[in-house]
């Protein structure tokens, strides 16, 4: 299932009361903040190397924590690589995220600054449906006509008449940009456990988290993060921690392609699209025969377009479709950064989690995001 902007069910569920209230946000910082207090140490075990672990493991060793970083594979290798990763603030709805989405390309620019040759391009977003009238335009979007779009995407065969635009939009290497956070992060003193799964939380005496057990034997932390996806769930549980995720299918197919057929990330009904090479496309849809079809009857030069491989990834879908970061009060000491939106929200929420770990600084971007806001 495509998730790179929100979706019309994620619009309903702010509507109809799934969003935070002030009120709720207010108690919800509160109780980080005495979650925070008493347990901010500066060692952390981060479990988990895909984009949102790497970024807070890179953070918070660059913040000055003393920081293990474990995962069961090579950096990124799991659902991060099966992402369409298109990086975009534009568009963005009150819904608990708002305030993470709403910074998501300025903290990718500020990451590229810090990580000079980080694999990201800004090309831009369309995005168009079938309906007659005019779509509603966001912030940081307008709304344009067939002639732009066909000055934006030439090789479109026929413009829509009207599409939205959003030139600040991007997209990542979702692995790359995971290898450059590893290396950053070792450079910052983070030691690396890969091909190490874990296989449990470990606990003191007290029952305050004490570190990790993997099949390498055991690594001690103060905190753990949990940033392992739909594994998170999983790890939690022996802690009477339940955390509300399920399994999200997320297909993505990469195609060949002629040199410069697609030049911006184009979403419509049919597919999600952009062009990653010379010669390659990926698109996130659920067919790779419709989504064939539709490229082909799209662009022009693109007869000759063909699939080269499918990959169904499973990204984590929280109950209420929002990311799940901070602290859990059960469990002094665990630490929850789990999302689907994954690699859009990456660079602020490495940056946030740091804070909150190694200054104890509560950040309020992150209210809406709460472990605890499923039993209120």
């Amino acid at each position: 299932m495509r998730d790179q902007r929100a979706s019309s069910g994620s619009r309903l569920r702010a509507a109809s009361g799934q969003r935070a209230t002030d009120h709720q946000a207010a108690r919800a910082d509160a109780k980080v903040a005495n979650t925070l207090s008493p347990s901010v140490k500066r060692d952390l075990v981060v479990v988990g190397a895909g984009i949102v672990g790497a970024s807070v493991a890179y953070h918070a060793a660059r913040a000055g924590a003393n920081v293990t970083l474990v995962n069961a594979g090579r950096p990124g290798a799991g659902v991060t690589a099966d992402s369409f990763a298109w990086i975009g603030s534009s568009g963005v709805l009150e819904i608990p995220a708002a305030g993470l989405r709403a910074t998501a390309t300025a903290e990718y620019h500020r990451l590229e600054a810090e990580l000079p040759g980080l694999p990201v391009t800004w090309s831009g977003s369309l995005s168009w449906n079938r309906q007659d009238s005019a779509p509603d335009a966001g912030p940081g979007q307008t709304i344009v006509d067939a002639a732009t779009v066909a000055t934006l995407e030439p090789n479109i065969r026929q413009p829509p008449e009207w599409a939205v635009w959003a030139p600040g939009d991007g997209a990542v290497d979702s692995v790359g940009v995971t290898e450059r956070l590893v290396t950053g992060a070792r450079t910052h003193g983070a030691r690396v456990h890969l091909d190490t799964p874990v296989t449990a939380v470990r606990r003191d005496a007290a029952g305050r988290i004490a570190g990790v057990e993997t099949t390498a034997g055991p690594l001690s932390g103060a905190t753990v993060v949990l940033a392992a996806g739909v594994a998170t769930a999983a790890l939690g549980a022996p802690l009477g921690v339940h955390v509300p995720v399920e399994p999200s299918p997320s297909p993505l197919f990469r195609l060949n392609a002629p040199a410069g057929l697609v030049r911006t990330v184009v979403n419509t009904e049919d597919f999600d699209l952009r062009q990653v090479a010379p010669d390659r496309l990926i698109a996130a849809a659920d067919s790779p025969e419709r989504t064939l079809a539709a490229v082909r009857s799209t662009f022009h030069g693109a007869g000759s377009v063909e699939l080269l491989s499918t990959r169904l990834g499973v990204r984590p879908m929280p109950a209420d479709g929002e990311p799940i970061v901070g602290p859990v009060a059960e469990a002094p000491g665990l630490y929850l950064a789990m999302m689907h939106s994954a690699v859009t929200l990456a660079a602020a929420v490495g940056r946030l989690v740091a804070r909150e770990l190694v200054d104890g600084t509560v950040e309020s971007a992150l209210s809406g995001c709460r472990p605890d806001r499923f039993s209120w």
